[in-house]
């Protein structure tokens, strides 16, 4: 690899051409098998198949009173239909007798229904006295009861290899009485942030210092992308501290803040060189230029990252994110929300390159923020989203509809 340190890129990897050397290099991790309890958002590595009916009895659907359907016909408000109540059960219990036709069981719903019943009398339509249900409304056979199998039946497909766990799939697991399920390893994260001007996050600027911004962001995008363990380390300018890091690492990605561009001490894409791969260094990306990746012996992706808190948000959106993602078992594609909507102001761009630009979206419009500063993190908090002009574009213009890529799950104010 050229040494570009003092020098520059000669030329810049295009952001397509990244991407599809991640995509051909990074796939799925093993499978570990995960209690029901701890499987939401996780991506399910095999199929899972119904072992049971659900429900497994033919239960209530209603509070109201078990019958035999035919001892109702001809009830109306006017003429009710008097049966003879020999009893109760309730949820988690079944009724001990044979209820027969002029008969009737009081049940709470889920309760199973009685031998001999075979229909529900709610209870707004009938009154008990004593020993005694007078019902108000014909009820057909079937009526408010919840069949054998009616939601769930055996043998059916109940969750998809390849899924992502929602809430209710895990509900429907559960019902199934499911204990575990194989799922696709979520992949360990280390963070490195490097520099001598850098203050762990949460220490007060001071003198030349900064506090570090870029390890707290990284690590809460990591953990929305599905990583495991997440790990931040802080690391001065030093060649040998970070190799004896990259040698000794044994997760699944590497993320490096800082230290990847063209500076006398940026030392990390040399180093990754050294000990294994650089596949990419400089890529036709603003404001994340300096990005680039590569891999060490084993596989594991290691992720050159600007310094510059946007660069640092850009280059992970557009290569470590997916590849987190993708190792997870997730989709790689970004996982903001979307929307088309007219540019207030036109966006100008250089064709070849890929452009990140941050933008405020006020009364259904698209305003692009007007700083280009790397540097300037604010500028994400004031925005409601990015888009993303492609490099065969040289920009849009005016009223043009573009695509949003919303940073927040609720819709701008």
């Amino acid at each position: 690899m050229r040494d570009v340190r003092m020098h520059g890129f000669r030329e810049r990897t295009s952001v397509s051409a990244a991407i599809a050397i991640l995509e051909r290099r990074t796939a799925p991790l093993g499978v570990e098998r995960v209690g029901i309890s701890a499987v939401y958002g996780r991506v399910a590595a095999e199929a899972v198949i119904a072992g049971v009916d659900v429900p497994a009895f033919a239960r209530s659907a209603m509070d109201g009173f078990a019958v035999v359907g035919e001892s109702t016909f001809g009830a109306s408000a006017q003429a009710p239909v008097e049966l003879a109540l020999i009893g109760e059960t309730k949820a988690g219990r079944r009724f001990g007798g044979t209820l027969r036709e002029g008969e009737a069981v009081r049940i709470t719903t889920g309760a199973p229904i009685p031998t001999g019943a075979d229909a529900i009398v709610m209870a707004e339509v009938a009154e008990a006295t004593g020993d005694t249900v007078r019902v108000r409304e014909a009820i057909a056979p079937g009526k408010h009861v919840s069949a054998v199998g009616e939601d769930i039946r055996r043998g059916d497909l109940v969750v998809e290899r390849g899924r992502r766990l929602r809430p209710q799939d895990v509900g429907v697991l559960a019902s199934l009485g499911v204990a575990e399920i194989a799922v696709v390893r979520r992949p360990r994260v280390s963070i490195v942030v490097t520099g001598d001007e850098v203050l762990p996050a949460g220490d007060v600027p001071r003198d030349a210092l900064i506090s570090d911004a870029d390890g707290p962001m990284l690590r809460a995008l990591a953990a929305r992308d599905g990583a495991g363990a997440i790990e931040l380390r802080y690391l001065p300018d030093d060649r040998g501290a970070l190799r004896a890091l990259f040698s000794a690492h044994e997760g699944d990605v590497l993320l490096v803040s800082g230290g990847s561009s063209v500076g006398p001490e940026d030392h990390a894409p040399t180093v990754l060189a050294e000990l294994g791969e650089v596949l990419v260094h400089g890529v036709a990306l603003r404001p994340a230029s300096p990005a680039g990746f590569g891999f060490l012996p084993g596989g594991c992706p290691v992720f050159l990252l600007p310094g510059n808190p946007v660069s640092c948000l850009c280059a992970y959106e557009f290569f470590a994110g997916p590849t987190i993602r993708a190792l997870g078992g997730r989709s790689r594609a970004w996982p903001h929300r979307r929307a088309r909507l007219p540019l207030a102001r036109k966006i100008v761009s250089d064709l070849g390159r890929t452009d990140y630009v941050r933008v405020s979206i006020t009364g259904g419009r698209v305003f692009p923020i007007m700083t280009t500063g790397a540097s300037i993190l604010s500028s994400t908090t004031r925005a409601d989203g990015v888009v993303i002009v492609a490099a065969h574009h040289e920009g849009h213009g005016e009223g043009e509809e573009v695509l949003v890529h919303l940073y927040d799950e609720e819709e701008p104010r």
